[in-house]
Order: C-alpha cells, then sequence, then structure tokens
C-alpha cells in the first residue's frame, strides 16, 4: 500500500461550538492523524446538513490558537482563510504568534474567497474575482516578506491592494524559514502560478482522481515554467469521509449529512466500508495525491474517527 498521511479536515460552520472542535482536535490526535485542520467561515455554505448553524460562528485562528495550547503534537492549519477576510500583516502576526503557541504547528492555506452570501452577511468587501486574486498574490508576497525578510531590515511593499512602508518585521514564526503555505483550487493558470510561486503545499478540494492529476500537473508545469523542482511541493486532496463499519452504519452516516449512499460512492469522497474507503483512498493515491485531508462533516460523531484510525489508517502508514 502507499504511504499517505491522513488528516482530518472540519467544517465548524454548519454547527459547533469551540468545545466540541477541541474534543475532534483531541481524538484526531489520539487516534494517530496527522493534522487538524478547519474550515475559515462564518456562515453555513450549503444546505446538506441540517440545522441552520448554530451556535456558531467561529473564528477560525482564534480557535487554532485555543488547540495551539491544548494539543501536542498535530499539525494545525486552515483550509482555506480568505484574502478577503483579514489585512495581510496583521494575518502574519496572528499566525506567528499561534506557530509560537503550538511549538511550531501551524500551517496557513489561503485562497482567494468565494462565497458572496458570507461577504454580504458581515459586511466584508467582495470585489470580482480578478481583484480577489490580485489581493490573494498580494498576500502571499507579503506575509512570506514579513516572514523571511533578512534580520535587522525592514519589508516594504508596493501593491495596488496593500502598501508596507518599513515594516519592523519583529513577527517571526518559530518554524524556519516560515510555516508551510498552501494554496488551492480548480483554476487552470493562475492558481497553478501562485502555487509555483509561494506555496508549499497544492490542494484540490472534492475533485475526482482524473481531476486531481490534470490540475497537479499543471502545478507542475507552472514549478517547471520558473525554475522550481516540482517534486519540492505536496499535492493534496480534500474529500468528503462517510464510512461506515458495516452498510447500514454507512447509510446512517450518510444520511446524518444529507448524502445518498450510491452518490456518496460515486463522488469525491472517502465512502462505503473500511476496505471500499482504502480502495478509494488508493485511487487518488494513484492520480498523484500525496497528502488527504478527511472532511468530518458530522462532529458529533467522532466514532467515525476511530474506525479510520483502526481499519483504514494502517494501510497507509
Amino acid at each position: 500500500m502507499t504511504a499517505l498521511p491522513l488528516r482530518v479536515f472540519t467544517e465548524p460552520q454548519y454547527g459547533a461550538t469551540y468545545d466540541q472542535l477541541l474534543a475532534a482536535a483531541r481524538v484526531t490526535e489520539e487516534c494517530g492523524f496527522d493534522a487538524f485542520f478547519r474550515s475559515d467561515h462564518y456562515l453555513k455554505t450549503g444546505e446538506e446538513i441540517s440545522g441552520d448553524g448554530s451556535p456558531g460562528p467561529t473564528d477560525a485562528w482564534a480557535t487554532l490558537a485555543g488547540l495551539a495550547l491544548q494539543t501536542a503534537r498535530i499539525r494545525l492549519g486552515t483550509m482555506m482563510s480568505a484574502a478577503t477576510f483579514r489585512l495581510p500583516g496583521p494575518l502574519a502576526v496572528t499566525v506567528t504568534q499561534v506557530d509560537a503557541m503550538s511549538g511550531g504547528r501551524v500551517e496557513l492555506g489561503l485562497g482567494a474567497g468565494w462565497y458572496e452570501a458570507e461577504h454580504a452577511a458581515f459586511g466584508i468587501p467582495f470585489p470580482p474575482l480578478a481583484e480577489r486574486f490580485e489581493m490573494l498574490e498580494e498576500q502571499l508576497a507579503i506575509i512570506e516578506g514579513l516572514w523571511t525578510a533578512p534580520a535587522g531590515e525592514p519589508f516594504s511593499f508596493e501593491g495596488r491592494h496593500y502598501r508596507l512602508h518599513q515594516n519592523p518585521a519583529l513577527a517571526r514564526p518559530l518554524q524556519s524559514p516560515r510555516p508551510p503555505l498552501i494554496v488551492g483550487g480548480h483554476g487552470p493558470a493562475k492558481t497553478p502560478a501562485l502555487a509555483a510561486r509561494f506555496a508549499d503545499e497544492f490542494n484540490v478540494a472534492l475533485s475526482m482522481p482524473a481531476d486531481c492529476d490534470q490540475a497537479f500537473r499543471r502545478v507542475r508545469y507552472a514549478c517547471e515554467a520558473i525554475g522550481r523542482d516540482p517534486a519540492g511541493i505536496i499535492c493534496s486532496a480534500a474529500l468528503v469521509l462517510c464510512v461506515g463499519s458495516t452498510e447500514a452504519e454507512f447509510s446512517r452516516r450518510a444520511a446524518r449529512i444529507g448524502r445518498e449512499p450510491a452518490w456518496l460512492r460515486q463522488a469525491a469522497a472517502i465512502a462505503g466500508t473500511p476496505s471500499e474507503a482504502v480502495d478509494r483512498i488508493e485511487e487518488w493515491a494513484k492520480a498523484g495525491t500525496q497528502r488527504v485531508y478527511l472532511q468530518l462533516l458530522d462532529l458529533s460523531d467522532l466514532d467515525q474517527l476511530r474506525l479510520v484510525a483502526q481499519e483504514i489508517a494502517p494501510h497507509f502508514t
């Protein structure tokens, strides 16, 4: 079998308290998973899961700060923070602080932002797509610049959307040279180019193996175009998790997240019984996936993580 790190990825915008997230993170750690990630959303992103999103929302980086102090081993990060949500200078300081609080276990996934209704609900400006990509590019450049500027040399940046003047760049991450940066998406040109320039990892969410393979190829070509070794970037996939030790248990879990079992078995999902799940993960591994994020949509069902740890994960360690 293929060695493939498995990470847990949660969507608290569907309704979760900090205590629920902490419980999930602790089970993630106890079960030997590689990392615990969460989305960076303030509003439900779909109607698949029952409920109105109560008692949320929770803030991604406030959550990760707490988890940094209450876990010991797992990596912690966002999938993905939106460039529209925060200014890049303060975000760099926030991530630096959480990195120190965690003992150097933080990763930053950063994207252009996509959910217009969420922005409207919280009064966050939502520029056109091209402008959001410009913002993302400038944010990645600024955050990397603040984290890696030579000691004692101030960092300045002059862009269309952000301007920094003589920043002393004192907030340095514990990780050297900096925390890993994750870029993701399905775009044919801009996204691969940004990943090649800035990212340690490129992620494709909720896509079938053939689509992941094509996206990974685009990133490798983008790396080669700028003289970067493509082997230096990790290619990962985020996939819905819905498994059960029996068909009946699988069906119950599918119903809890508003999906049909037959649909899950054909979708971008690790679904079915444990043996089916192992075969599914292998499909993505053959497509070039080097790391899998298991999207846990039902935070009340931590036994599902225990099942994965006992019967699926050993095939990939």
